[in-house]
Order: structure tokens, then sequence, then C-alpha cells
């Protein structure tokens, strides 16, 4: 039997946060995007050394920082106030953005940038930082437009003209 070289359950690209409180980012996880943890590998002090959820059909990763030199997964340097300020953006569909927004504004350390609204594209989204400094672009699916229609609207929205 040979090995796949995707594992079965990963898509090609899985997403990997790096956390302050892994605990915090599971419980927010869970509770504001109904993530399900799948997967925790503590280290011997207690943060997470690595965990895997489930959001719907997507699974994501997380671990908190460790000392360099030691198994880091990710590396230091992808932590959210690395001197390399690398960042991770989430694109996430739900049933009911304005819900999902709504419930994730209520929660200490969430900041808005970009308000709920309707998109070209078809879809009604918005954008947050959630407490451990990720940016995630939520959004509900309103309405199937060909890739030509897209273009069109994209045109007149951004000054073409007939």
């Amino acid at each position: 039997m040979s090995v796949r070289p995707i594992p079965e359950d990963f898509h090609t690209v899985t997403v990997y946060l790096g956390v302050h409180d892994g605990n915090a980012a599971i419980d927010f996880y869970e509770r504001v995007f109904g993530a399900r943890l799948e997967f925790r590998l503590d280290r011997p002090d207690g943060r997470v050394g690595h965990a895997e959820l489930y959001i719907g059909d997507t699974r994501i990763m997380l671990s908190e920082p460790c000392e360099e030199g030691a198994l880091s997964s990710p590396p230091l340097a992808l932590h959210p106030d690395s001197p390399c300020k690398s960042s991770v953006g989430l694109h996430l569909y739900v049933q009911d953005v304005d819900a999902t927004f709504e419930l994730a504004m209520d929660e200490e350390g969430v900041s808005q940038v970009n308000a709920v609204k309707d998109h070209f594209y078809g879809d009604r989204s918005g954008a947050l930082r959630d407490p451990f400094g990720h940016l995630w672009f939520i959004s509900t699916h309103k309405q199937d437009v060909s890739p030509e229609e897209i273009k069109e609207r994209a045109r007149k929205l951004f000054g073409g003209h007939e």
C-alpha cells in the first residue's frame, strides 16, 4: 500500500495559525465559528503545541510560540507579533454572515476591519481581526454571478464606461 502525498481528510492547503493563548483561541473558534477540536497536543508546560480544528469542512491548525531551536510548527516567525510581522487572512463562508459577525463583535479583543455589506460578486461579507491578530473575511454567498457578469459589475463599480 502506498502512502498518499496528501493525508486523507486534508485539503491541499491548510491554514496554520500562531497564537499567544491556544486555549483561548480554541475556545473562541469553537464558540464563534462553530469549530470542532479534532486533535490537540500540549507541550509539557501546558501550552498548545499543535491543535487541529474543523470549521465546517475545513481543517485549520494552530500552535503557541516556542523557543527558537525547539520543535516549532509553525516557526516562531509566523506568530502575530514576531519581527517578521507575518499575517494570515482566512476566508470563511457561513450560513448567516450577519449573525456570525455580530457574535464575533461581541467578543473581547475583536475589531471590525470592514462592515458587512453586499458585494458585486454575489457575496455578503465583512472582515474582522480576532483577539489573536488574525484577519477573517466572513461571507454568505447570496447570488450566483457568472465570471462575465462579475467583470461587468466591477467595470461599472470601479469607473468603467459603457
